[in-house]
């Protein structure tokens, strides 16, 4: 079954009315200065914190900007992997573009879907394919998250730094991740199987539409059937394409954040780097919840609770120092890039296609082969 041959007639989902993306701005408002102005000066002294960012040096900062600048394009590979017929400065381009508004609107994770829409349609993807790969994607990346936390608590028992609540946390990500896995292996099992569960989970959802008088879904079963299918072809052309690239663009998230310790002069002796890929994976759970935009305060603050236990005022002041840092240059820095993206969109015709034209890239992406 090729990109267009289902799913097409699908609508995005509406916008939110004003009222609700004012109360969530509101809302992420107060979270974001409680934080900030209530909790994180009893962890570090802000004067201190301050005084140790000026400490860096130039060329501190322009090595960090470079690993920064080298794990946002880590992600266009995966996006490359993912959406058949993407070429690596598309993806460069969407990918900053829709980071952009995610990480300075209240509720821009659904403005920065539709904007990625908005540009992929316009290049020729039909919009079957760029849901696949926003559900490909997803699943990927919360297979990495998930994961993770199992990977740190293995390694911390190499260092008998292990405490009840992070086998508590690891335990519950590797329960979640071995259901996730389960249920994406059924889907993919037959198409009986899917359809199954596709109708399951509809009712659910019809379920909790109802609570809020909203009607009920329709067609679940089909759309899970068809998922199966170009999602088996996907997947047996590019699942190691898309696996490493999923992978290397975690990891890179956390050298950046390794990085920026070491700069700022937290070591190997005040926190190992065993221990900042635990605090690193445990938060990126917690960063999945859409509190503010970004997860601003919410990731800062998870980040400060796990790695300043027991350390002293200055160390602490040290490690609050790169968790800003590290916000800053993997939070704030795609903005202006994204901007930028934007900006390349509206004004460079020359990536426009019609939708043959972009299935002619895609090849046989989707086709699925069966053993002789």
């Amino acid at each position: 079954m090729s990109a267009g041959d289902s799913g097409d007639s699908d609508q995005p989902a509406e916008k939110p009315p004003t009222w609700k993306r004012v109360v969530q701005g509101a809302v992420s408002l107060v979270v974001v200065v409680g934080i900030f102005v209530g909790v994180m000066p009893q962890i570090a002294d802000y004067g201190e914190v301050w005084a140790t960012i000026r400490s860096l040096t130039w060329l501190e900062s322009f090595s960090l900007a470079l690993v920064a600048l080298w794990n946002l394009a880590t992600y266009w590979f995966v996006l490359v992997a993912a959406l058949p017929g993407l070429r690596l400065r598309e993806a460069a381009v969407v990918n900053q573009a829709s980071t952009a508004v995610s990480n300075s609107l209240p509720g821009g994770g659904a403005i920065g879907v539709a904007v990625t829409l908005a540009m992929l349609t316009s290049w020729g993807f039909r919009i079957a394919a760029i849901a696949r790969s926003a559900l490909v994607t997803g699943i990927w990346n919360n297979f990495v998250k998930l994961g993770m936390p199992v990977l740190a608590l293995a390694l911390l028992a190499l260092e008998s730094d292990i405490t009840p609540a992070r086998i508590g946390a690891a335990a519950s990500g590797l329960g979640v991740l071995a259901g996730a896995i389960v249920v994406f292996g059924l889907i993919l099992k037959s198409d009986g199987l899917a359809r199954s569960i596709g109708s399951g989970l509809g009712r659910l959802v019809s379920r909790a539409q109802r609570l809020i008088r909203k009607p009920a879904v329709e067609g679940w079963d089909e759309r899970a059937a068809r998922f199966r299918t170009d999602t088996i072809g996907l997947l047996q052309h590019r699942w190691l394409q898309l696996t490493l690239a999923t992978i290397v663009s975690h990891l890179s998230l956390y050298i950046v954040l390794l990085v920026t310790l070491r700069h700022v002069g937290v070591g190997q002796q005040d926190l190992s780097w065993i221990q900042v890929l635990a605090a690193f994976s445990f938060v990126r759970l917690i960063s999945a919840l859409p509190i503010t935009p970004g997860g601003v305060g919410v990731v800062e603050l998870g980040y400060a609770a796990a790695m300043t236990i027991g350390m002293n005022d200055m160390t602490s002041a040290r490690v609050v120092a790169a968790i800003l840092v590290f916000r800053v240059i993997t939070y704030a820095l795609p903005i202006p890039l994204g901007a930028a993206s934007y900006v390349v969109w509206r004004r460079n015709r020359t990536w426009r296609m019609d939708e043959p034209e972009r299935e002619l890239l895609a090849g046989d992406a989707y086709s699925v082969t069966t053993p002789a």
